[in-house]
Protein backbone atom coordinates (compact mmCIF):
# COMPACT_ATOMS: atom_id res chain seq x y z
CA UNK A 1 0.00 0.00 0.00
CA UNK A 2 2.86 2.38 0.78
CA UNK A 3 4.21 2.10 -2.77
CA UNK A 4 0.76 2.78 -4.20
CA UNK A 5 0.45 6.00 -2.17
CA UNK A 6 3.90 7.02 -3.37
CA UNK A 7 2.78 6.33 -6.92
CA UNK A 8 -0.19 8.69 -6.52
CA UNK A 9 2.18 11.46 -5.41
CA UNK A 10 4.63 10.65 -8.18
CA UNK A 11 2.01 10.81 -10.91
CA UNK A 12 0.62 14.09 -9.57
CA UNK A 13 4.06 15.71 -9.48
CA UNK A 14 4.97 14.51 -12.96
CA UNK A 15 1.63 15.70 -14.36
CA UNK A 16 2.23 19.18 -12.91
CA UNK A 17 5.76 19.18 -14.36
CA UNK A 18 4.47 18.21 -17.80
CA UNK A 19 1.73 20.85 -17.70
CA UNK A 20 4.16 23.58 -16.72
CA UNK A 21 6.52 22.70 -19.53
CA UNK A 22 4.11 21.80 -22.31
CA UNK A 23 1.35 24.40 -22.45
CA UNK A 24 2.72 25.65 -25.79
CA UNK A 25 4.42 23.79 -28.63
CA UNK A 26 8.16 23.40 -28.25
CA UNK A 27 11.05 23.10 -30.67
CA UNK A 28 13.93 20.61 -30.42
CA UNK A 29 16.29 23.14 -28.85
CA UNK A 30 13.75 23.91 -26.12
CA UNK A 31 13.56 20.21 -25.33
CA UNK A 32 17.35 19.94 -25.20
CA UNK A 33 17.50 22.97 -22.93
CA UNK A 34 15.13 21.22 -20.53
CA UNK A 35 17.13 17.98 -20.31
CA UNK A 36 19.35 18.04 -17.24
CA UNK A 37 22.33 15.72 -17.35
CA UNK A 38 23.04 14.08 -13.99
CA UNK A 39 26.15 15.18 -12.16
CA UNK A 40 28.10 13.12 -9.64
CA UNK A 41 30.49 13.66 -6.79
CA UNK A 42 34.11 12.84 -7.68
CA UNK A 43 34.32 9.62 -5.70
CA UNK A 44 34.80 6.05 -6.91
CA UNK A 45 33.59 2.90 -5.18
CA UNK A 46 35.12 -0.29 -6.58
CA UNK A 47 32.86 -3.30 -6.27
CA UNK A 48 35.73 -5.67 -5.41
CA UNK A 49 36.15 -3.67 -2.18
CA UNK A 50 32.65 -4.88 -1.28
CA UNK A 51 33.35 -8.54 -2.04
CA UNK A 52 32.76 -8.82 -5.81
CA UNK A 53 34.92 -11.35 -7.68
CA UNK A 54 35.02 -11.05 -11.49
CA UNK A 55 35.25 -14.76 -12.23
CA UNK A 56 31.83 -15.22 -13.98
CA UNK A 57 30.77 -17.68 -11.24
CA UNK A 58 30.75 -15.93 -7.85
CA UNK A 59 27.45 -14.15 -7.17
CA UNK A 60 28.35 -10.44 -7.11
CA UNK A 61 24.82 -9.03 -6.82
CA UNK A 62 25.00 -8.32 -3.09
CA UNK A 63 28.43 -6.71 -3.40
CA UNK A 64 27.37 -4.44 -6.29
CA UNK A 65 24.20 -3.39 -4.49
CA UNK A 66 26.12 -2.75 -1.26
CA UNK A 67 28.50 -0.49 -3.16
CA UNK A 68 25.54 1.38 -4.67
CA UNK A 69 23.88 1.88 -1.27
CA UNK A 70 27.13 3.09 0.30
CA UNK A 71 27.89 5.43 -2.59
CA UNK A 72 24.40 6.95 -2.44
CA UNK A 73 24.48 7.31 1.36
CA UNK A 74 27.83 9.12 1.16
CA UNK A 75 26.45 11.67 -1.29
CA UNK A 76 27.04 9.91 -4.59
CA UNK A 77 29.76 9.12 -7.08
CA UNK A 78 30.71 6.22 -9.35
CA UNK A 79 30.34 2.54 -8.57
CA UNK A 80 33.03 1.05 -10.78
CA UNK A 81 33.36 -2.41 -12.30
CA UNK A 82 36.87 -3.07 -13.62
CA UNK A 83 37.38 -5.52 -16.53
CA UNK A 84 36.07 -9.01 -15.88
CA UNK A 85 32.80 -10.92 -15.76
CA UNK A 86 30.60 -10.31 -12.73
CA UNK A 87 27.80 -12.82 -12.19
CA UNK A 88 24.61 -11.36 -10.73
CA UNK A 89 21.99 -13.69 -9.31
CA UNK A 90 19.21 -11.09 -9.53
CA UNK A 91 18.58 -7.41 -10.09
CA UNK A 92 20.93 -4.45 -9.64
CA UNK A 93 19.09 -1.60 -7.88
CA UNK A 94 20.26 1.95 -8.61
CA UNK A 95 20.02 4.67 -5.95
CA UNK A 96 20.11 8.46 -6.18
CA UNK A 97 23.35 10.17 -7.19
CA UNK A 98 25.00 6.93 -8.35
CA UNK A 99 26.70 6.30 -11.69
CA UNK A 100 27.10 2.55 -12.26
CA UNK A 101 30.21 2.60 -14.44
CA UNK A 102 31.35 -0.46 -16.40
CA UNK A 103 34.87 -0.08 -17.69
CA UNK A 104 35.73 -1.52 -21.10
CA UNK A 105 35.96 -5.27 -20.70
CA UNK A 106 33.59 -5.36 -17.72
CA UNK A 107 30.43 -7.45 -18.05
CA UNK A 108 27.51 -8.12 -15.73
CA UNK A 109 26.32 -11.63 -16.52
CA UNK A 110 22.81 -12.06 -15.15
CA UNK A 111 21.25 -15.24 -13.87
CA UNK A 112 18.87 -16.87 -16.33
CA UNK A 113 16.53 -18.08 -13.54
CA UNK A 114 13.36 -15.92 -13.31
CA UNK A 115 12.99 -16.71 -9.59
CA UNK A 116 16.12 -14.66 -8.91
CA UNK A 117 14.16 -11.50 -9.84
CA UNK A 118 11.73 -11.80 -6.94
CA UNK A 119 10.35 -10.38 -4.71
CA UNK A 120 8.09 -8.52 -7.10
CA UNK A 121 8.46 -4.77 -7.54
CA UNK A 122 6.17 -2.04 -8.83
CA UNK A 123 6.62 -2.00 -12.59
CA UNK A 124 4.61 -1.99 -15.81
CA UNK A 125 3.91 -4.60 -18.47
CA UNK A 126 2.70 -3.50 -21.90
CA UNK A 127 1.17 -0.32 -20.52
CA UNK A 128 -0.51 -1.77 -17.40
CA UNK A 129 0.84 -1.29 -13.87
CA UNK A 130 1.49 -4.31 -11.65
CA UNK A 131 3.85 -5.98 -9.21
CA UNK A 132 6.05 -8.37 -11.16
CA UNK A 133 9.62 -9.60 -11.59
CA UNK A 134 12.18 -6.85 -11.07
CA UNK A 135 13.80 -5.36 -14.16
CA UNK A 136 17.45 -6.39 -14.29
CA UNK A 137 18.61 -2.81 -13.70
CA UNK A 138 15.90 -1.06 -11.69
CA UNK A 139 15.54 2.30 -9.95
CA UNK A 140 12.49 3.57 -8.08
CA UNK A 141 12.01 7.30 -7.43
CA UNK A 142 15.71 8.05 -7.71
CA UNK A 143 17.39 11.24 -8.97
CA UNK A 144 20.70 11.71 -10.78
CA UNK A 145 21.41 8.15 -11.84
CA UNK A 146 23.46 6.66 -14.64
CA UNK A 147 24.74 3.49 -16.24
CA UNK A 148 27.85 4.35 -18.25
CA UNK A 149 31.06 3.01 -19.71
CA UNK A 150 32.16 0.64 -22.45
CA UNK A 151 31.11 -2.51 -20.62
CA UNK A 152 28.25 -4.94 -21.20
CA UNK A 153 24.99 -5.95 -19.55
CA UNK A 154 24.19 -9.53 -20.55
CA UNK A 155 20.68 -10.53 -19.45
CA UNK A 156 21.00 -14.20 -20.45
CA UNK A 157 17.24 -14.14 -21.00
CA UNK A 158 17.52 -16.97 -23.54
CA UNK A 159 18.03 -19.26 -20.52
CA UNK A 160 14.68 -18.34 -18.95
CA UNK A 161 12.56 -15.23 -19.57
CA UNK A 162 12.82 -15.37 -23.37
CA UNK A 163 11.11 -18.76 -23.30
CA UNK A 164 7.98 -17.27 -21.75
CA UNK A 165 5.03 -16.77 -24.09
CA UNK A 166 2.84 -14.04 -22.57
CA UNK A 167 1.13 -13.00 -25.79
CA UNK A 168 -2.57 -14.00 -25.85
CA UNK A 169 -2.09 -15.95 -22.62
CA UNK A 170 -4.62 -16.17 -19.79
CA UNK A 171 -2.24 -14.22 -17.55
CA UNK A 172 -1.89 -11.38 -20.06
CA UNK A 173 -5.68 -11.24 -20.37
CA UNK A 174 -6.06 -11.18 -16.58
CA UNK A 175 -3.70 -8.22 -16.26
CA UNK A 176 -5.38 -6.32 -19.07
CA UNK A 177 -8.79 -6.85 -17.48
CA UNK A 178 -7.39 -5.54 -14.20
CA UNK A 179 -6.35 -2.42 -16.07
CA UNK A 180 -9.77 -2.04 -17.69
CA UNK A 181 -11.46 -2.48 -14.30
CA UNK A 182 -8.92 -0.15 -12.62
CA UNK A 183 -8.23 -2.77 -9.97
CA UNK A 184 -6.09 -1.24 -7.15
CA UNK A 185 -2.47 -1.66 -8.08
CA UNK A 186 -1.48 -3.40 -4.85
CA UNK A 187 -3.90 -6.20 -5.81
CA UNK A 188 -2.15 -6.78 -9.14
CA UNK A 189 0.47 -9.11 -7.75
CA UNK A 190 2.16 -11.46 -10.20
CA UNK A 191 4.79 -13.45 -8.38
CA UNK A 192 6.59 -16.72 -8.84
CA UNK A 193 4.13 -18.17 -11.36
CA UNK A 194 4.17 -15.11 -13.60
CA UNK A 195 4.93 -15.59 -17.30
CA UNK A 196 5.18 -11.82 -17.88
CA UNK A 197 8.88 -11.00 -18.42
CA UNK A 198 10.44 -7.80 -17.03
CA UNK A 199 12.20 -5.03 -18.90
CA UNK A 200 16.00 -5.06 -18.95
CA UNK A 201 16.69 -1.49 -17.75
CA UNK A 202 13.85 0.41 -16.09
CA UNK A 203 14.05 3.63 -14.12
CA UNK A 204 10.57 4.10 -12.58
CA UNK A 205 9.56 7.55 -11.38
CA UNK A 206 13.09 8.93 -11.72
CA UNK A 207 14.66 12.24 -12.78
CA UNK A 208 17.94 13.10 -14.47
CA UNK A 209 18.95 9.78 -15.99
CA UNK A 210 21.89 8.94 -18.25
CA UNK A 211 22.48 5.62 -20.03
CA UNK A 212 25.62 5.99 -22.10
CA UNK A 213 28.16 3.92 -23.98
CA UNK A 214 27.19 0.46 -22.76
CA UNK A 215 26.30 -2.65 -24.74
CA UNK A 216 23.17 -4.63 -23.83
CA UNK A 217 22.64 -8.27 -24.84
CA UNK A 218 19.95 -10.95 -24.47
CA UNK A 219 17.19 -8.90 -22.82
CA UNK A 220 14.08 -10.48 -21.26
CA UNK A 221 11.58 -8.07 -22.90
CA UNK A 222 11.65 -4.33 -23.66
CA UNK A 223 15.29 -3.29 -23.31
CA UNK A 224 15.44 0.34 -22.09
CA UNK A 225 12.11 1.37 -20.59
CA UNK A 226 11.88 4.66 -18.64
CA UNK A 227 8.50 4.91 -16.86
CA UNK A 228 7.15 8.12 -15.23
CA UNK A 229 10.57 9.73 -15.78
CA UNK A 230 11.77 13.25 -16.54
CA UNK A 231 15.08 14.16 -18.18
CA UNK A 232 16.35 10.96 -19.77
CA UNK A 233 19.40 10.67 -22.03
CA UNK A 234 20.27 7.43 -23.86
CA UNK A 235 23.49 8.03 -25.77
CA UNK A 236 25.91 5.84 -27.67
CA UNK A 237 24.26 2.61 -26.55
CA UNK A 238 24.55 -0.62 -28.55
CA UNK A 239 21.78 -3.19 -28.21
CA UNK A 240 22.14 -6.68 -29.65
CA UNK A 241 19.08 -8.60 -28.52
CA UNK A 242 16.77 -10.43 -30.90
CA UNK A 243 14.39 -12.17 -28.51
CA UNK A 244 10.64 -11.79 -28.95
CA UNK A 245 9.33 -8.38 -27.87
CA UNK A 246 12.82 -6.92 -27.53
CA UNK A 247 11.96 -3.28 -28.27
CA UNK A 248 15.09 -1.15 -28.11
CA UNK A 249 13.89 1.91 -26.19
CA UNK A 250 10.34 2.60 -24.95
CA UNK A 251 9.90 5.87 -23.04
CA UNK A 252 6.49 5.71 -21.33
CA UNK A 253 4.61 8.34 -19.28
CA UNK A 254 7.85 10.31 -19.57
CA UNK A 255 8.97 13.75 -20.65
CA UNK A 256 12.18 15.31 -21.99
CA UNK A 257 13.87 12.25 -23.48
CA UNK A 258 16.88 12.22 -25.81
CA UNK A 259 18.03 9.07 -27.65
CA UNK A 260 21.08 9.70 -29.82
CA UNK A 261 24.06 8.01 -31.48
CA UNK A 262 22.75 4.52 -30.75
CA UNK A 263 22.94 1.24 -32.68
CA UNK A 264 20.05 -1.16 -32.08
CA UNK A 265 19.75 -4.69 -33.48
CA UNK A 266 16.55 -5.89 -31.86
CA UNK A 267 13.77 -8.47 -31.99
CA UNK A 268 10.89 -5.99 -32.03
CA UNK A 269 10.43 -2.23 -32.60
CA UNK A 270 13.68 -0.28 -32.42
CA UNK A 271 11.97 2.78 -30.91
CA UNK A 272 8.44 2.51 -29.54
CA UNK A 273 7.23 5.63 -27.72
CA UNK A 274 4.50 4.63 -25.27
CA UNK A 275 1.88 6.20 -23.00
CA UNK A 276 0.02 3.32 -21.37
CA UNK A 277 -2.96 1.16 -22.16
CA UNK A 278 -6.65 2.10 -22.15
CA UNK A 279 -8.51 2.65 -18.83
CA UNK A 280 -5.38 2.15 -16.77
CA UNK A 281 -3.54 4.92 -18.61
CA UNK A 282 -6.52 7.27 -18.48
CA UNK A 283 -6.51 6.83 -14.70
CA UNK A 284 -2.79 6.69 -13.88
CA UNK A 285 -1.07 8.01 -16.95
CA UNK A 286 0.48 11.30 -17.96
CA UNK A 287 1.26 12.16 -21.57
CA UNK A 288 4.64 11.27 -23.02
CA UNK A 289 6.05 14.53 -24.34
CA UNK A 290 9.19 16.16 -25.65
CA UNK A 291 11.09 13.28 -27.23
CA UNK A 292 14.10 13.52 -29.56
CA UNK A 293 15.48 10.52 -31.46
CA UNK A 294 18.52 11.32 -33.63
CA UNK A 295 21.69 10.03 -35.27
CA UNK A 296 20.91 6.32 -34.82
CA UNK A 297 21.11 3.07 -36.77
CA UNK A 298 18.39 0.45 -36.39
CA UNK A 299 17.81 -3.12 -37.54
CA UNK A 300 14.66 -4.79 -36.32
CA UNK A 301 12.60 -7.95 -36.66
CA UNK A 302 9.51 -5.71 -36.46
CA UNK A 303 9.46 -1.94 -36.98
CA UNK A 304 11.79 1.05 -36.96
CA UNK A 305 10.54 4.35 -35.54
CA UNK A 306 7.22 3.81 -33.78
CA UNK A 307 4.68 5.50 -31.56
CA UNK A 308 2.18 3.17 -29.87
CA UNK A 309 0.28 1.07 -29.64
CA UNK A 310 0.20 1.63 -25.87
CA UNK A 311 -0.42 5.38 -26.08
CA UNK A 312 -3.72 6.01 -24.30
CA UNK A 313 -2.46 8.92 -22.19
CA UNK A 314 -1.24 10.67 -25.34
CA UNK A 315 2.07 11.36 -27.10
CA UNK A 316 3.16 14.73 -28.48
CA UNK A 317 6.15 16.86 -29.42
CA UNK A 318 8.28 14.14 -30.98
CA UNK A 319 11.29 14.78 -33.21
CA UNK A 320 13.06 11.99 -35.08
CA UNK A 321 15.96 12.81 -37.38
CA UNK A 322 19.06 11.39 -39.02
CA UNK A 323 18.12 7.72 -38.64
CA UNK A 324 19.14 4.78 -40.80
CA UNK A 325 16.86 1.73 -40.76
CA UNK A 326 17.81 -1.61 -42.30
CA UNK A 327 15.26 -4.40 -42.74
CA UNK A 328 11.97 -4.23 -40.84
CA UNK A 329 8.19 -4.58 -41.20
CA UNK A 330 7.36 -0.86 -41.34
CA UNK A 331 9.87 1.97 -41.23
CA UNK A 332 7.98 4.90 -39.65
CA UNK A 333 4.89 3.63 -37.83
CA UNK A 334 2.15 5.29 -35.76
CA UNK A 335 -0.19 2.67 -34.29
CA UNK A 336 -3.29 2.52 -32.13
CA UNK A 337 -6.68 0.81 -31.98
CA UNK A 338 -10.23 1.63 -30.94
CA UNK A 339 -9.62 0.78 -27.27
CA UNK A 340 -6.90 3.36 -26.79
CA UNK A 341 -8.30 6.89 -26.99
CA UNK A 342 -5.59 9.45 -26.35
CA UNK A 343 -3.67 11.19 -29.12
CA UNK A 344 -0.55 11.25 -31.24
CA UNK A 345 0.21 14.77 -32.39
CA UNK A 346 2.95 17.23 -33.28
CA UNK A 347 5.45 14.77 -34.74
CA UNK A 348 8.36 15.81 -36.98
CA UNK A 349 10.40 13.15 -38.78
CA UNK A 350 13.37 14.24 -40.88
CA UNK A 351 16.23 12.65 -42.80
CA UNK A 352 15.42 8.95 -42.55
CA UNK A 353 16.75 6.29 -44.90
CA UNK A 354 15.01 2.91 -44.84
CA UNK A 355 16.29 -0.05 -46.83
CA UNK A 356 13.67 -2.83 -46.99
CA UNK A 357 10.20 -3.05 -45.42
CA UNK A 358 7.68 -5.85 -45.54
CA UNK A 359 4.57 -3.63 -45.28
CA UNK A 360 5.02 0.17 -45.64
CA UNK A 361 7.74 2.78 -45.42
CA UNK A 362 5.38 5.18 -43.61
CA UNK A 363 2.29 3.82 -41.87
CA UNK A 364 -0.62 5.16 -39.82
CA UNK A 365 -2.53 2.27 -38.19
CA UNK A 366 -5.82 2.80 -36.32
CA UNK A 367 -6.91 -0.84 -36.02
CA UNK A 368 -3.78 -2.38 -34.50
CA UNK A 369 -4.38 -5.87 -33.10
CA UNK A 370 -5.35 -6.47 -29.45
CA UNK A 371 -8.55 -4.41 -29.31
CA UNK A 372 -11.17 -5.67 -26.86
CA UNK A 373 -14.27 -4.06 -28.33
CA UNK A 374 -14.12 -0.46 -27.14
CA UNK A 375 -14.79 2.61 -29.25
CA UNK A 376 -12.35 5.33 -28.25
CA UNK A 377 -10.73 6.58 -31.47
CA UNK A 378 -7.28 8.10 -31.15
CA UNK A 379 -6.62 11.62 -32.40
CA UNK A 380 -3.84 11.65 -35.01
CA UNK A 381 -2.89 15.23 -35.89
CA UNK A 382 -0.03 17.39 -37.16
CA UNK A 383 2.71 15.30 -38.74
CA UNK A 384 5.59 16.59 -40.85
CA UNK A 385 7.68 13.86 -42.50
CA UNK A 386 10.45 15.12 -44.75
CA UNK A 387 13.67 14.07 -46.46
CA UNK A 388 12.85 10.36 -46.36
CA UNK A 389 14.20 7.72 -48.73
CA UNK A 390 12.85 4.17 -48.90
CA UNK A 391 14.42 1.52 -51.10
CA UNK A 392 12.09 -1.49 -51.31
CA UNK A 393 8.63 -2.31 -49.93
CA UNK A 394 6.80 -5.59 -50.41
CA UNK A 395 3.35 -4.00 -50.00
CA UNK A 396 3.01 -0.22 -49.91
CA UNK A 397 4.82 3.09 -49.92
CA UNK A 398 2.56 5.26 -47.70
CA UNK A 399 -0.42 3.90 -45.75
CA UNK A 400 -2.83 6.10 -43.79
CA UNK A 401 -6.32 4.81 -42.92
CA UNK A 402 -8.40 6.50 -40.25
CA UNK A 403 -11.84 5.79 -38.82
CA UNK A 404 -15.03 7.09 -40.39
CA UNK A 405 -15.89 10.33 -38.62
CA UNK A 406 -12.44 10.46 -36.98
CA UNK A 407 -10.06 11.36 -39.79
CA UNK A 408 -6.29 11.37 -39.58
CA UNK A 409 -5.49 15.10 -39.73
CA UNK A 410 -2.75 17.29 -41.15
CA UNK A 411 -0.14 14.92 -42.53
CA UNK A 412 2.51 16.63 -44.63
CA UNK A 413 5.11 14.66 -46.61
CA UNK A 414 7.92 16.75 -48.09
CA UNK A 415 10.83 15.60 -50.24
CA UNK A 416 10.04 11.92 -49.86
CA UNK A 417 11.24 9.27 -52.30
CA UNK A 418 9.99 5.69 -52.09
CA UNK A 419 11.10 3.08 -54.59
CA UNK A 420 9.74 -0.34 -55.55
CA UNK A 421 6.37 -0.18 -53.78
CA UNK A 422 3.57 -2.33 -55.32
CA UNK A 423 0.93 0.10 -53.96
CA UNK A 424 2.23 3.69 -54.08
CA UNK A 425 -0.18 4.91 -51.37
CA UNK A 426 -3.37 3.88 -49.60
CA UNK A 427 -5.51 6.65 -48.06
CA UNK A 428 -8.91 6.52 -46.35
CA UNK A 429 -10.60 8.80 -43.82
CA UNK A 430 -7.92 11.46 -43.95
CA UNK A 431 -8.12 15.24 -43.73
CA UNK A 432 -5.42 17.45 -45.25
CA UNK A 433 -2.78 15.08 -46.53
CA UNK A 434 -0.17 16.98 -48.55
CA UNK A 435 2.45 15.45 -50.83
CA UNK A 436 5.14 18.04 -51.53
CA UNK A 437 7.88 16.73 -53.80
CA UNK A 438 6.89 13.13 -53.18
CA UNK A 439 8.09 10.52 -55.64
CA UNK A 440 7.01 6.87 -55.55
CA UNK A 441 8.22 4.29 -58.07
CA UNK A 442 9.89 7.07 -60.03
CA UNK A 443 6.64 9.07 -60.47
CA UNK A 444 5.70 12.38 -58.91
CA UNK A 445 2.66 12.17 -56.66
CA UNK A 446 -0.18 14.76 -56.64
CA UNK A 447 0.07 17.59 -54.11
CA UNK A 448 -3.35 16.76 -52.67
CA UNK A 449 -3.90 13.02 -53.13
CA UNK A 450 -7.39 11.57 -53.03
CA UNK A 451 -8.64 8.59 -51.09
CA UNK A 452 -8.08 5.11 -52.47
CA UNK A 453 -9.24 1.55 -51.96
CA UNK A 454 -8.13 0.19 -48.63
CA UNK A 455 -6.59 -3.27 -48.75
CA UNK A 456 -5.53 -4.23 -45.24
CA UNK A 457 -1.83 -4.62 -44.61
CA UNK A 458 -0.31 -7.20 -42.34
CA UNK A 459 0.10 -6.07 -38.72
CA UNK A 460 3.25 -6.63 -36.68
Amino acid sequence: MKKCRLLYVLISLLAVSCQQRCDIPVCPQEILDNICQPTFRAADYYVEDFGAVADSVTDCREAINKAIVKCSADGGGRVVLRPGVYFSKGAIILKSNVNLHLEEGAEILYSGDPKDYLPAVLTIFEGTLLYNYSPLVYAYQAENIAVTGKGTLNGQASLGFARFRPQRSAMQNTLRQMGIDVVPIHERYFGEESILPPSMVQPFGCRNILIEGITIKDSPYWVIHPVYCDNVTVRGVTISSRNLNNDGCDPEFSTNVLVEDCVFNVGDDAIAIKAGRDNDAWTWGVPTRNIIIRNCQFNSKCNGLCIGSEMAAGVENVYMENVRIGNCHSGIYFKSNLDRGGFIKSVHVKNVVCDTVRTAFIRFETNYHGARGGFHPTLFQNFLIEDVVGNYSKECGFYAVGIEGYDLKDIHLRNVKMNNAPNPYILKYVDNVVFEDVEINGESMPLNPGETETPKLRTF
